[in-house]
């Protein structure tokens, strides 16, 4: 994969020594543009940077290939350019499309963009569930290295900044969380993968303090309407990983006095439910409790 701005690896000027590896070779992994052209060709001075640019502007998506036909008069002959400039582009190891003379702006937009497409998204979906899968089994650190490669190629990609969020919660790294979390771009802080991220880390930051269950646990039973002890209760549960126990004495403690605190109850819920993933069953089954006591 490759990132915006590598014009030194996304455009190239070949040879007939390299054509093979540069084109046939590299298509099999992303598309690449060929621009057959020649110093003295009028037209090839505007259509060569008009195509660079859009090169560079789809970001790794696509490749180019610069191909001087009076120095490699063999390709040209072989690829049947008749006239110049033309352009191929290759996927696959075939050519795929193609065009004669210059054409506007917004024409090479949408060849290029027809282009990319047909890689998709560059192996960044893969590469998001191999994160993925690397934080669930506990690799922490491998898992933030992934989701940061990944930012490096889609620096807007919400998923990767929020499992970048999380690789770094996981490891215990709460301040490079945060300090990750507060470097989202604002268009971005709204997601829900960042919400997500942010949701976790205000339960990472309130594990750090609470208390032990059994000794909440005995408070609360010897005492049930000492909401400040069922609450603490609940956060200590859920930094025991007790989720679905926590819920519920969250949901109890919203039926005794939904107004506690300023709705304390609810807002803490809420948080669990960001943190988790929207289908969880404890996140379904909370979300409907919590519905019915709302409206009962």
């Amino acid at each position: 994969m490759l990132g915006t701005g590598q014009t030194n690896v996304l455009i190239k000027d070949v040879t007939e020594a390299d054509f093979m590896a540069e084109v046939v070779d590299a298509s099999l992994q992303v598309p690449v543009i060929v621009d057959f052209w020649a110093p003295w060709c009028g037209p090839c001075k505007t259509l060569g940077p008009a195509l660079e640019a859009a090169v560079t502007a789809a970001g790794g998506k696509v490749r180019m290939v610069k191909v001087n036909v009076d120095e490699n008069q063999q390709i040209a002959a072989q690829m049947r350019v008749q006239s110049i400039p033309t352009v191929y582009a290759f996927w696959q190891g075939q050519p795929v499309d193609g065009f004669q003379g210059a054409i506007p702006p917004s024409e090479i937009k949408k060849f290029v963009d027809k282009l990319a497409a047909l890689a998709g998204d560059g192996g960044l979906a893969e590469a998001l569930e191999a994160a993925e899968q690397m934080l669930a089994e506990g690799a922490a650190v491998d898992a933030a290295e992934t989701f940061a490669a990944i930012l490096g190629e889609e620096p807007d990609n919400a998923a990767a900044f929020g499992g970048l969020i999380r690789s770094h919660i996981a490891a215990g790294n709460l301040d490079q969380a945060e300090a990750f979390l507060a470097g989202v771009p604002a268009s971005l802080a709204t997601s829900a993968p960042v919400e997500a991220a942010r949701a976790q880390l205000a339960l990472a930051r309130q594990a750090a303090s609470a208390g032990p269950v059994t000794d909440l646990l005995a408070t609360v039973l010897a005492e049930p309407d000492n909401h400040q002890a069922r609450f603490d209760l609940a956060l200590a549960m859920h930094a025991a990983g007790k989720v679905e126990a926590a819920v519920d004495e969250l949901l109890e403690l919203f039926r005794r006095d939904r107004d506690w605190n300023e709705g304390a109850a609810r807002a803490q819920l809420f948080t669990i439910f960001d943190a988790m993933k929207p289908n969880d069953p404890i996140v379904l089954k909370g979300r409907r409790k919590l519905s019915s006591l709302m409206f009962a």
